[in-house]
Formats: C-alpha cells, sequence, structure tokens
C-alpha cells in the first residue's frame, strides 16, 4: 500500500510536466528510484512510530539547520509519513530544477508548502504562469521568494496585472522580493486603487519599486493609510511632484510619527538649527531613517576632518548617509595626498568627489597617478578595507 501511494504521487508529479515548457529536461529515473526507496524507509520508520518525524526530515532532506527546523516543525506536526513532502520536493527539484538553496529558502519561509497538492495546486499555478509568457527559469526564481502565492488561485490574475503596471518581470520578482505578500493581496480591492491614487499624485508607478527596502509596500497599502502618509509628507514641507515626495513616501509610510519627530530634534541637537534640520529633511527625507549615532559620527568627520562649513552640510544632507569607514574617509585621504603633491588641478569639490560612483572616483582620481605614486592603488583599497597604510 505505501509503495502504491507513493508510485501515484510520483506519477502526478510526472504527469504535471506537460504543463511546462517543451524544453524543459525529464527527470532522471534513477532519482525517483532512489526517492521511493528512501521516501517508502522514512515512512516505514515514521509508522512504526506512528508519527512523521518533522525536525530529522526538514534537517536532512530540505537542508535547514536544527534550529530552523525545531522552529518550523510544528506546522508539520499533522502529517503521519514523507509522502506528500517527498512528492513536493520531487516537483521542485526534478520538474522545475530549483536549486537546493532555493528549496531550503521555501521551506524556511513557508513549511506548510510541503502539505500543498502537486497535481490539483502547484501544476495548475505554474501552467497559468507558462500561459501568461512565463519561462521555466522565471517561474523558478519566482517561486522562493513567493511561495504562499503558488497556493493562491489569484496568482495569474494577480501576476498578470502587476506585469502590465511595472512593466517587466523583474520589476515584479524586484517587488517580490522586498514584500512576499505582494502577489497574494487581491489587487481589485487594494492594488488598483492604490496605484490610481498613487498616479493621482503624480508619481512614476514603476519608479516606486525599488526607492527603498519597504517601496513596494506602497502599491499595496489600503488607499486610506496612503491618504494619512501623503499628509504627513506634505507636512514637512515636501510637494507633490517634487524629486523627493517619493522617498519621503516611501520612509514614512512605515516610520512611526514619534520617531520621526525624535529624528528632527536630533537633528537640530547636534549642532543644526531648527530650520537647518527641515531643510535637510525637506532635501533628503531618508535622512529621518539614520540612526543617532550615524549622524553624529558624519557631522564629526566632515567637520572637523575634512573641514566644511555647516551650511555646506546642510546643502548637501546626501554627505549624511555615506559611510565614514569606506567612503568619504578613505576618499578624504587619497585626494589630500594628491593636492600635497599637487597633482591636482583645479579645485575639486568635495562633496562631487565623494557622490561618484566608485567606478568613476577610481578612473578620475586613482588610476590616472598610479604611476607617479606607485602603491596607490592598493594603498586606497586597503583604506577602503578599514586597512593602515603608511602612504594614505
Amino acid at each position: 500500500m505505501l509503495v502504491s501511494h507513493l508510485q501515484t504521487a510520483l506519477s502526478r508529479t510526472l504527469r504535471s510536466r506537460s504543463r511546462l515548457p517543451a524544453t524543459s529536461e525529464a527527470p532522471p529515473l534513477f532519482f525517483f528510484h532512489r526517492l521511493l526507496s528512501s521516501s517508502a524507509a522514512a515512512a516505514s520508520a515514521s509508522s512504526s512510530s506512528g508519527s512523521f518525524a518533522a525536525v530529522d526530515y526538514l534537517v536532512s532532506r530540505c537542508g535547514l539547520t536544527q534550529e530552523q527546523a525545531l522552529k518550523v516543525s510544528a506546522s508539520l506536526s499533522h502529517l503521519r509519513s514523507p509522502a506528500n513532502p517527498d512528492a513536493v520536493l520531487a516537483y521542485l527539484e526534478s520538474t522545475l530544477g530549483i536549486p537546493a538553496a532555493d528549496v531550503t529558502r521555501i521551506v524556511v519561509t513557508d513549511p506548510t508548502f510541503l502539505c500543498a497538492d502537486v497535481e490539483r495546486n502547484l501544476a495548475l499555478r505554474v501552467a497559468d504562469l507558462h500561459d501568461l509568457g512565463l519561462s521555466r527559469d522565471e517561474i523558478t526564481r519566482l517561486l522562493p521568494f513567493a511561495p504562499s502565492s503558488f497556493r493562491n488561485r489569484s496568482l495569474r490574475s494577480n501576476l498578470e496585472f502587476w506585469l502590465a503596471e511595472l512593466g517587466s518581470f523583474n520589476k515584479v520578482l524586484q517587488a517580490v522580493r522586498s514584500n512576499s505578500g505582494f502577489l497574494t493581496r487581491d489587487v481589485d480591492k487594494v492594488g488598483r486603487s492604490s496605484v490610481a491614487f498613487l498616479r493621482k499624485c503624480g508619481l512614476d508607478i514603476r519608479r516606486i519599486v525599488g526607492t527603498n527596502r519597504y517601496s513596494s509596500r506602497l502599491l499595496t497599502m489600503k488607499p486610506e493609510l496612503l491618504k494619512e502618509v501623503v499628509h504627513r509628507v506634505e507636512e514637512l514641507g515636501i510637494k507633490r511632484g517634487q524629486v523627493m515626495f517619493l522617498f519621503g513616501l516611501a520612509l514614512l509610510a512605515f516610520t512611526k510619527e514619534e520617531l520621526v519627530a525624535r529624528r528632527i530634534c536630533l537633528l537640530h541637537k547636534v549642532v543644526f538649527s531648527k530650520d537647518d534640520a527641515l531643510t535637510i529633511v525637506r532635501k533628503h527625507p531618508l535622512i529621518l531613517g539614520l540612526s543617532e549615532q550615524k549622524i553624529k559620527r558624519n557631522v564629526d568627520f566632515l567637520t572637523k576632518d575634512v573641514g566644511l562649513e555647516m551650511s555646506y552640510i546642510v546643502r548637501r544632507p546626501l554627505l549624511l548617509t555615506y559611510s565614514v569607514e569606506r567612503r568619504l574617509l578613505p576618499r578624504h585621504c587619497l585626494l589630500k595626498v594628491l593636492r600635497e603633491k599637487g597633482l591636482l588641478k583645479g579645485e575639486v569639490g568635495y562633496c562631487s568627489a565623494a557622490s561618484m560612483s566608485e567606478k568613476m572616483f577610481m578612473a578620475k582620481f586613482v588610476h590616472p597617478y598610479k604611476n607617479q605614486l606607485p602603491g596607490l592603488v592598493d594603498d586606497y583599497a586597503s583604506q577602503r578595507l578599514g586597512k593602515a597604510t603608511d602612504a594614505i
């Protein structure tokens, strides 16, 4: 009976392959023989004790650590054998070709995924996405970050809506990576109205994803909550249509009002006047997400080591967001050496040099002088890694 049951489960898995693109490779036959024998042995051991050894299974078969397995095993306590989890794993690994590390991610994120019905649920969702035009590679990239959505019948309609709104699969994936529930929210109840309101505020929907770690959640917030956040952003003096409006919205939507007030007071306390503190927030709202230690460290370095005036920093608050150790200090030291050697021509704005991409900074201030100053490249690299050198 047990072997027959496992063969039936694996047969359903094989039949579900017909829903995948023709390019999908057939699972190796030996895999199923090995899976069948190992599953039978595991099930036999489990039946002798009258329960499914979930923790052991999660560790040995799914790649979880002992700590992770203990944390999520309760979700599988109702199982009496590994038959269904084995069928799910066979489908993920052999039919879809999902790497072991991603399988582990799926189980850690949603352990009940192992209880899904392969034929009646997972295979149907995969077939839906294939019909939408997604390749098997795209499906396997999406699933580890949104496993719960693959048991939701609205996955196809939700994904179709967001593909149209965001313009590409990669944008949708970016949204899902920072918001695992992105594809499970009812777009008719939330998504459409939220998108319409954000457009009314003058925002480009495709720019919202990637603005910060939580910005994709704006797209699935209830409109009434979005309206409250917009009001808070406008109270800071950041108007709709301004470049910083979206950044302010993305930050304040997930930051309590009390914390925002404390951060503004902190800026005022760190030598800035009240007006200057508000100016900094309007110019760069993400400053409100920085810690007190970070703000103090940057202000001290910029005023004492670099010698900048506070008014200079107020006009260029982006300087407060950079790492002193990995960016500001190494670049300051290198420019100082070049000036002392008389190699720099003309005045170099500190903010301009600090805000350049690393590639551009190297091309402009490091590589042109590496022959005149042997070891310059290595010394600069060492500084960025936090290693002391004599040259810089």
